[in-house]
């Protein structure tokens, strides 16, 4: 082995690696503070767990005074992690002065965490509906505890309630960290600024896809491979694309099953229900029953054919 050799080439490309180009110079942000780190924010979504689910993912307390001071330990943990991470996600706002001292930042920052911690029982209100349709909606369902411990969607909507406060919250990156960490796991890809009601379900879930803008009502149900996408995008005058509403609206009661693809910005009237493997690019009203057509069988003779 030639050590010289090795430690030219070690050394030249450090030399390289080091220097920031002007490409990537324009991607970073205008500051020079701490980036949100993903560690931590996996720590995030361990505690909020731990305080809506305390019996599930920590060490059962019946007693509710003892159940208190553990959530309350994990609440004050919680409140430290999220204002740092929050500061550090609010160097990629758009909006915010770049030369905002540190303890500004962190005003905002310890405002929008005090936030999200008021809205925890609403959260965890959402979820356990989410939990009801799931049993619900699954014959293979024995108990709750086998939907809160091993059901993927149930993994993905948490970290989606989180990550769409944090997202009405207008944080920055946090909240696509947290929904793209379900992603990874589950396949179920939705996007934190999507609009979901409560009792939802999704059946298996892998491969289902939810746009940013999407909209979807109470009780609706999701089965695998499901896409609720755009259609089409339109852009400035400038050619930059437009970030405006182009995802589906899904009204109550709606049924979805498995690789449908509904696109655009199209309602979807309530107790409706759309079959599998089709793609729906219009709007329908409410009571719709949209499937394939039937496939048509015939016997073609004496070299006759299409």
């Amino acid at each position: 082995m030639d050590k010289t050799k090795i430690n030219e080439t070690l050394r030249r490309n450090v030399a390289l690696l080091s220097k920031q180009s002007d490409r990537e110079l324009g991607m970073m942000p205008a500051t020079i503070a701490p980036l949100p780190s993903v560690e931590c924010v996996k720590r995030i979504v361990t505690l909020v767990k731990s305080i809506i689910f305390p019996d599930y993912f920590e060490k059962r307390q019946p007693d509710e005074a003892i159940r208190a001071y553990h959530i309350g330990v994990w609440m004050e943990e919680l409140t430290t992690l999220l204002t740092k991470q929050i500061a550090h996600g609010l160097q990629f706002c758009e909006d915010c002065e770049a030369n905002s001292t540190k303890a500004q930042v962190y005003a905002v920052a310890e405002e929008k965490a005090l936030a999200f911690i008021d809205a925890l029982p609403e959260i965890k209100r959402l979820l356990y509906t989410d939990i009801q349709a799931m049993f619900d909606n699954d014959p293979a369902a024995p108990n709750f505890g086998e939907v809160i411990f091993c059901y993927p969607s149930m993994n993905t909507m948490t970290h989606y309630r989180i990550a769409h406060k944090l997202h009405q919250l207008q944080v920055p990156v946090i909240p696509r960290i947290i929904t793209e960490q379900a992603h990874s796991k589950t396949g179920i890809d939705i996007h934190p600024g999507a609009s979901i009601g409560e009792y939802f379900a999704i059946d298996h879930g892998t491969g289902v896809v939810i746009g940013e803008t999407a909209i979807i009502g109470n009780h609706v149900t999701l089965y695998q491979g499901v896409t609720l996408g755009a259609k089409s995008f339109k852009y400035d005058e400038n050619g930059n694309m437009l970030n405006i509403p182009r995802h589906p609206i899904l009204e109550d009661h709606v049924t979805v099953y498995s690789n449908a693809s509904i696109l655009g910005r199209i309602t979807i009237g309530h107790d409706s229900v759309i079959g599998g493997n089709i793609w729906v690019t219009h709007s329908v009203p409410p009571h719709s029953r949209i499937q394939q057509s039937k496939a048509v069988d015939v016997a073609f003779q004496d070299g006759a054919g299409i």
